[in-house]
């Protein structure tokens, strides 16, 4: 595969594992990171101080090993509400011109708003990842396009009316049907990857992301995580995103702030079976599991 140049950072496919660190502009988040909550403080300036914090937490991220920035303005655990393009707009855009001031690692922005997506390009983000995979806003391709941006597809057959909340351990799915799981996903990644091209975005600016988490049982996201793999034959990097999932909690009968050793274990079996870029919210343990687990199964010839 081709590297993939984003801001002067080039992914070279194949030789590491590449992290992408997470920062939640929301209130909400199934991981209890959320940094916009309602009782963030107020600089003195009388700007939101909680937007000073997460450019902190977006330096100490880099330092402590992500190679890139996902900022999302709208929660996506099970059984989140959705938010208006305004409040998603109001949430990000002030984040990613703070961080895109303050640091030159690359910056992709969470959303499947074609809007959204425009804005925050324009405000210094340089990559759309889109758990929708481009099947939600039939604009957010042309956006990517115009813009030159790489995407990242994720698979998502996120039903409300298949979660489950549990009020410890939090929502997931139950019920999703496959008729072949991994060949309904990567048939369903096809799609979206059709989408992409017929939109003029080039198959070296295309990511997917297998949707760990989103519309799938615990068994089916344990074997998914397991059969990672199969999906190389598709011929495009991977991303993987177990980080504090539902299914990790599940497992293990543990809450989000209790799973880094399941999210370690989940990373490591994800880069195994050929994951390229992981998401994760603990960045310095996954720095360490992924430099680890790349020093075993990167050996060269």
């Amino acid at each position: 595969m081709s590297p993939l140049i984003v801001r002067g950072h080039a992914f070279h496919w194949g030789r590491q594992t590449y992290l992408m660190g997470i920062l939640n502009a929301t209130p909400d988040s199934f991981s209890g990171d959320g940094l916009a909550t309602p009782d963030a403080p107020r600089a003195a300036d009388g700007d939101e101080g909680w937007l000073a914090a997460a450019v902190e937490q977006g330096r100490r991220f880099v330092a402590q090993g992500a190679h890139l920035l996902d900022v999302g303005g709208e929660s996506t655990r099970p059984g989140s509400q959705p938010v208006s393009a305004d409040e998603e707009l109001r949430r990000v855009v002030p984040l990613i011109e703070r961080l895109a001031a303050a640091m030159d690692a690359p910056i992709s922005i969470d959303t499947s708003k074609a809007a959204v997506a425009e804005a925050a390009l324009r405000a210094g983000a340089s990559i759309v990842n889109d758990v929708w995979g481009l099947r939600l806003d039939p604009a957010l391709a042309h956006v990517a396009a115009r813009a030159g941006a790489p995407v990242i597809l994720m698979h998502n057959r996120s039903r409300r009316e298949q979660v489950q909340i549990d009020p410890a351990l939090g929502g997931h799915y139950v019920g999703a049907a496959y008729g072949d799981l991994l060949a309904d996903i990567a048939a369903e990644l096809r799609i979206s990857i059709d989408l992409a091209q017929r939109a003029g975005i080039p198959a070296s600016q295309i990511i997917l992301d297998p949707g760990l988490g989103f519309g799938k049982t615990v068994a089916q996201n344990l074997e998914l995580l397991d059969r990672l793999g199969e999906l190389r034959s598709l011929g495009y990097p991977l991303l993987a995103g177990p980080s504090r999932k539902s299914f990790i909690g599940h497992t293990l009968g543990l809450p989000p702030e209790q799973r880094v050793e399941g999210s370690a274990a989940a990373v490591a079996i994800a880069i195994a079976r050929g994951a390229d870029l992981v998401r994760v919210h603990d960045v310095q343990a996954m720095a360490r599991v992924a430099r680890m687990t790349d020093a075993i199964v990167r050996r060269g010839p």
